[in-house]
């Protein structure tokens, strides 16, 4: 059997080489939303407004329908595992088919931003320059999908440096085309917010069209034949994925939802707590970044494991990952305590008059969030682990409870009811995160133990 009593610093290599330029693609991509911010930044107050909420918008619909090419990525590690090479490009053919048709589905909703946000209270100058930018951006979700399916098809087979190097070229492009088109240089149109919007779709389908070549013509890729019959559905695949994607989709939103609870109730306390808590979540999601590629990296290496049976395997490679994870944990608690005050000063306007409560406020939190990190590194890594072995709707059902039932009521308990104000909503967030911990490692465990991981109650 393949790997049979590998050594356990084998499994951590081995996640790391595959785990590190997943975190590095993450980090870049992170690096792409922060170039769009400072630059719009610097174009005008309106346009800094409008591209931070159609940002957050893009992103909310994104996750929902990237579901399916997350899902993708066990699905064809289960199927490498196996070495069953057909089931390998079927499961990202109709990733792709479903991707495709997601993110036309979601375009309507684009399209029409205008009267949702103005449903939800927005500015009408803001509500309408976000929907100005969406009208474009949307030419970008379909193929922003089509890169994730491909990513997940390129994972699985242990190909992530080509993600890293596509997605570094992707922000280097998407600087370029955002000097260009929002400012006016080179000739170029000044275009503002629409520029910024232009270069989105830019980057994205070129990240799509060099993973897609390379899928196809890379070293050693041929023999998958990805493209093959591209346009025939296969039914039992398409059904298949569809049923593992969608669950994937409403956990990753779910999470999203609590984060975007908590910056609320930031924000029904002060200015101040929800600039403190913006700061502190900016750096929390900068470093959780570490922990998403290793989790990534230990969907892939289970799911491989699963595929082949061997559950003994697939339990030590989890073992790795976590190990991995809490090294990760350790390094971002000893950066939050020992330099909190530098990182938290470097967001803050030393001019401001709110800076020094700013910055009192941000150190504080960051105590909070080393604690934060254990927690939220840990349902992460949970949550890869079970995507390995196909298991993903009653993670979302467990995922929920944890969020929605227990997270939020304890943040507006401890933070408003029992007085303890910011500090009380991250411990929320912190106790809501533990349970989401616990209950999924749980399942992972209960699922592990079994002979013949690839039998696992899905």
């Amino acid at each position: 059997m393949p790997d049979a009593r590998m050594p356990f610093r084998r499994h951590v290599t081995r996640t790391l080489a595959l785990g590190l330029p997943l975190v590095g693609s993450l980090l870049a991509q992170i690096l792409i939303g922060l170039t769009d911010t400072l630059m719009l930044g610097r174009y005008s107050v309106e346009a800094l407004a409008a591209g931070a909420l159609a940002t957050t918008v893009f992103h909310a619909v994104f996750i929902l329908a990237a579901g399916f090419a997350i899902a993708a990525m066990g699905a064809a590690a289960d199927a490498v595992g196996r070495g069953d090479e057909r089931t390998v490009r079927r499961t990202a053919r109709m990733g792709l088919w479903l991707s495709l048709g997601a993110g036309l589905a979601a375009m309507p909703v684009l399209w029409f931003s205008e009267a949702i946000l103005l449903g939800a209270g927005q500015l009408p100058r803001t509500a309408a320059d976000t929907q100005a930018y969406m009208r474009i951006a949307m030419l970008g979700m379909v193929p922003a999908l089509l890169t994730m399916t491909l990513r997940s098809h390129l994972s699985a087979l242990e190909r992530t440096r080509i993600v890293l190097g596509a997605t570094i070229a992707a922000a280097v492009l998407n600087f370029g085309m955002n000097w260009l088109l929002i400012f006016g240089n080179a000739g170029a149109p000044e275009m503002g917010i629409r520029g910024a919007a232009w270069a989105s779709v830019v980057a994205h389908s070129a990240t799509a069209g060099v993973l897609a070549l390379y899928a196809a013509r890379g070293p050693d890729m041929a023999r998958w034949e990805l493209f093959r019959n591209l346009w025939r559905p296969d039914r039992e695949i398409l059904v298949r994925l569809f049923h593992l994607g969608w669950p994937v989709g409403l956990t990753l939103v779910s999470e999203s939802a609590l984060f975007t609870g908590t910056a609320l109730m930031m924000g029904a306390i002060g200015s101040v707590p929800l600039a403190a808590h913006g700061i502190v979540m900016q750096v929390a999601a900068a470093t959780f970044m570490l922990h998403l590629g290793i989790s990534q990296a230990a969907t892939v290496r289970v799911g491989q494991f699963a595929g082949q049976g061997n559950g003994i395997e697939l339990r030590r490679a989890a073992w790795a990952a976590l190990a991995l994870s809490g090294m990760a944990v350790v390094l971002s608690i000893m950066a939050y305590l020992g330099a909190g005050r530098w990182i938290v000063g470097a967001f803050v306007d030393k001019g401001d008059a709110q800076a020094p409560a700013i910055l009192s406020l941000g150190v504080v939190l960051m105590g909070v969030a080393a604690l934060f990190q254990l927690v939220d590194g840990a349902q992460v890594m949970a949550l890869g682990f079970l995507r390995g072995v196909q298991d993903t709707r009653r993670p979302m059902i467990l995922a929920a409870i944890s969020y929605w039932g227990v997270g939020i009521p304890a943040s507006l308990l401890l933070g408003f009811t029992l007085g303890m104000g910011p500090v009380g909503i991250w411990l929320g967030l912190v106790v809501g995160l533990a349970v989401a911990s616990v209950l999924l490692l749980s399942r992972f465990y209960r699922l592990a133990v079994t002979v013949g991981a690839d039998q696992a109650d899905r």
